[in-house]
């Protein structure tokens, strides 16, 4: 009589046995909604060529449309030791971009370069960035899992444009306007005073009375 069949039971190898890996899935940040402390631990870095029409705040700003014209930018995240030895997230941000100003001379379109070259430090809230605001030689931000960069990069670029842009040399010759005409008559008629005390001095006593 035959003895039954036993179960045969799968025995793992050991010693030199490899497990298969699966490859590790690379990680994904989008800027409308950066997750800085995931960013920043990832050392991750993120850049893009955007039209400029895509930042209203900007647009508003310029002297004419720019619909070719692209921000440029890269944002790298890092961690770096704390004041109390804890991982704190740190971002650099390069941003660029040449846009149409108003020249104030001759108030007609000059393209100027805007760029932004700034680190910044991340803090857990709001007063704590304003307790280290005026010790701090870097610019701080509240750190967030939502962070939106785009608005980052416009806030930057909106800090970096002249007060007085201007051409090197207008295109057309700048015209006086009326009032301007009339401040340099008004000062050609005034008499110089230099000449009206040359005058009184070289007066010879009698004149004087």
């Amino acid at each position: 009589m035959r003895e039954p069949l036993k179960t045969l039971r799968h025995v793992p190898r050991r010693g030199n046995a490899r497990r298969a890996r699966l490859p590790r899935m690379k990680r994904e940040f989008a800027p409308e909604r950066l997750n800085v402390p995931g960013f920043t631990a990832a050392a991750a870095t993120l850049e893009a060529a955007d039209p400029v029409p895509d930042y209203e705040r900007l647009v508003a700003e310029l002297a004419i449309p720019a619909p070719d014209a692209l921000v440029r930018w890269v944002a790298h995240g890092e961690e770096r030791p704390g004041a109390d030895g804890k991982a704190t997230p740190w971002l650099h941000l390069e941003a660029e971009a040449v846009v149409p100003l108003v020249c104030q001379r001759c108030l007609s379109p000059v393209d100027s370069l805007l760029s932004v070259d700034r680190w910044f430090r991340f803090v857990a809230d709001e007063a704590t960035a304003e307790a280290q605001d005026e010790e701090s030689e870097e610019d701080l931000l509240v750190v967030s899992r939502d962070f939106d960069l785009h608005a980052l990069i416009e806030d930057e670029l909106l800090m970096e444009i002249p007060v007085m842009p201007a051409h090197d040399v207008c295109p057309t010759p700048v015209q006086l306007s009326s009032s301007d005409e009339d401040f340099k008559a008004a000062e050609e008629a005034k008499p110089n005073p230099f000449a009206v005390l040359g005058a009184l001095r070289s007066r010879k006593p009698e004149e004087g009375k």
